[in-house]
């Protein structure tokens, strides 16, 4: 049982998780596109930060000088903390509050895998005979709205032997913080997904370049092999924070977490379930974000329901002040034990969908691709080629179109539409659209 200390703490890291996709990081430069950045809520400032106050009004003048060039100067940042301070406070935690707390950053995952010798994750490959392979995640990121996980190595069995690939959540079973830990104790496994590695076809592959191809299995795995044996080079997963912690505890070795059974909310307003929705977006690859935006008030009519999907506009042809950069290079960054790489025009798109009361309605973590198209078919004849992104899942549909800007070599984003399913929307709002 926690103490009433305990319990503050508690209360004070699960707000801060809930308050997420987090405000981090700073990338616009002044600009109409820094201007429409800020609009749409994209990030300015950086980290979780304190502000940091000064001393009582009556100090001398020197004092009222020092104060007011330490308030308006400086902040103080929770990651300035001295780790000996946050281990402390860690103690008056529990094990449940740990695990949460660890998809914060990357810091506080291994302060708190320290605590608990803690959350971690593990793909479990089989071969069509039966026989086992398990193997640990090499390195792991932090992201503002998932955690991207890899593994690789020099002992992959054939692939041409294997069958499927499991991937994990594991925990100790014994939670003794006074113990280091060690992945020799006895671990508790929970299934998050199931792939079938049969599927690695021409029709999941999404780049290359002159040494791997890339592969994508969902829900949000990254397959790459070597070009030349067609083996295994690594895998990569991208899991969203939302009930990641359950996802990854709960489950068993044999069937996944299953959420609790959602009720609709009463509303008498006739356009229920089709206003008041607000999207976090982010495209990212090896820690560097090239796209981190927040939208309000996302809202349709009944009008734009038609093939079973609810169509959500959220950056419009029409209105080029909404129109966004994608910042730097797009790539998707890869790693192994002999090589590392970077795959144009490849990234890790989070998408967290909110309803009108900011609960998570639609979330998911995946790999996507930039891909040429035609001109954009309901927008104005751009100068430059134009490109699209396309993701598909159970849920809903995400469509951007992009315009490559020679001159400054960087996409603009033009269009961004989400498509909800009319099932989905249905089901979680009590409607009969």
């Amino acid at each position: 049982m926690a103490t009433g200390r305990g319990r503050l703490l508690q209360q004070y890291w699960l707000g801060l998780l809930a308050r997420r996709p987090r405000i981090g990081g700073d990338f616009w430069a002044p600009g109409s596109a820094g201007e429409a950045a800020r609009s749409a809520g994209f990030r300015m400032g950086l980290g979780v930060r304190l502000a940091a106050g000064c001393a009582a009004q009556n100090h001398c003048v020197q004092r009222d000088v020092r104060c007011e060039k330490f308030h308006t100067g400086c902040s103080v940042s929770l990651d300035s903390l001295p780790s000996e301070i946050l281990l402390k406070i860690l103690f008056y935690l529990d094990a449940v509050t740990l695990l949460c707390m660890g998809c914060v950053n990357r810091r506080f995952y291994h302060l708190a895998n320290d605590k608990i010798s803690g959350l971690g994750w593990v793909i479990i490959v089989k071969e069509k005979s039966g026989k086992e392979y398990t193997m640990e995640h090499v390195d792991l990121s932090i992201n503002d709205s998932s955690v991207t996980i890899v593994w690789y190595g020099k002992n992959w069995p054939s692939l041409a032997t294997l069958s499927t690939l499991d991937l994990c959540g594991v925990t100790p079973v014994f939670m003794d913080r006074s113990k280091i830990p060690t992945k020799n104790r006895p671990r508790w496994h929970s299934l998050i997904a199931k792939y079938d590695l049969s599927h690695l076809t021409e029709s999941t592959m999404i780049g290359c370049d002159r040494l791997i191809r890339i592969f994508c299995l969902n829900p949000g795995l990254v397959v790459g092999l070597w070009q030349r044996e067609e083996e295994l080079a690594f895998v990569m997963a991208n899991l969203h924070f939302h009930h990641l912690v359950e996802r990854s505890t709960l489950g068993s070795a044999a069937v996944p977490y299953e959420l609790p059974p959602h009720t609709p909310f009463l509303d008498d307003s006739p356009e229920y379930g089709l206003h008041g929705y607000q999207l976090h977006v982010d495209m990212h690859s090896g820690g560097v974000f090239c796209l981190c935006g927040t939208f309000d008030n996302l809202f349709t009519k009944k009008g734009y329901i038609e093939n079973e999907y609810v169509k959500l506009i959220v950056i419009s042809f029409k209105n080029s002040t909404e129109h966004l950069p994608l910042i730097g290079k797009v790539g998707l960054s890869w790693k192994t034990n002999i090589f590392d790489g970077y795959i144009k025009s490849c990234s890790i798109m989070d998408v967290t969908l909110l309803d009108e009361y900011g609960k998570p309605f639609w979330c998911f973590s995946s790999p996507v691709c930039i891909q040429s198209s035609s001109r954009p078919s309901d927008g104005p004849n751009f100068l430059g080629e134009t490109y699209y992104v396309d993701y598909v899942d159970s849920e809903g549909k995400v469509h951007v179109e992009l315009l490559w800007l020679q001159e400054t070599e960087e996409y603009l984003i033009v269009s961004l539409v989400l498509y909800l399913r009319v099932a989905k929307v249905n089901h979680w709002f009590g409607t009969k659209y």
